[in-house]
């Protein structure tokens, strides 16, 4: 049998509470300094020198690696009541919608930050979409259709729903919340319509659907 060094494993625990402790650090000078937020900035919020941060992070890429992972972490435990929707097809994309953009005005230079130094499928975006694609996958199959198209469509989603909120962002006042929520409700609808249609299914967006396990 091996024997675990205990000093090691001790070490190795140290080393993830401070990572942890760095990153959290690193979200708190995102939302002060916003997304062009400076690796001194992020080491000052979290009371050492620039190059002792890096002794718990390979490179800067790390560290923004780091971030992403516990940005998405956030976002899907705030997101969690999503996963399992219930009611109308268009009460489930607006709740969907609705949750999604309060979540990125309420984040926008953490949101800005990472759609600039990190690529989309590690991130927030690539979170939020895996799990959509998955539900949408189970009401495929539920319907009897091929749910191959579902991981291109949540992706595809999830790009539009972002791109249309940032220059929704950089534009304030073009459209109110409320208005931008209903048009991407109903862009959103069409999109899923037109799949479900080319299967031969055709669903009344305000008739309460169920789950795919209870087909």
């Amino acid at each position: 049998m091996t024997k675990v060094d205990g000093r090691a494993a001790r070490w190795a625990g140290q080393q993830e509470r401070r990572r942890a402790e760095f990153v959290d650090a690193a979200l708190a000078a995102i939302a002060e300094h916003g997304p062009d937020v400076s690796t001194e900035q992020i080491a000052e919020r979290a009371g050492v020198a620039r190059t002792r941060l890096y002794r718990h992070f390979a490179d800067a890429a790390d560290l923004q690696r780091a971030i992403a992972e516990r940005a998405a972490e956030l976002v899907t435990a705030e997101l969690a009541p999503l996963w399992h929707p219930s009611g109308s097809p268009h009460e489930m994309i607006t709740t969907v919608i609705s949750t999604h953009l309060r979540w990125l005005t309420e984040h926008e230079p953490l949101h800005r930050y990472l759609a600039r130094a990190v690529p989309a499928t590690t991130d927030v975006r690539g979170t939020i979409a895996r799990h959509l694609s998955g539900l949408f996958s189970g009401y495929l199959t539920a319907f009897g259709l091929d749910p191959a198209p579902a991981d291109t469509i949540a992706f595809g989603l999830v790009g539009y729903v972002e791109s249309a909120t940032t220059r929704w962002l950089d534009h304030p006042g073009a459209l109110s919340l409320t208005q931008l929520t209903d048009q991407l409700t109903g862009t959103i609808w069409a999109m899923l319509d037109h799949t479900l249609k080319a299967g031969g299914v055709e669903l009344d967006p305000d008739r309460p659907l169920p789950l795919p396990e209870e087909f």
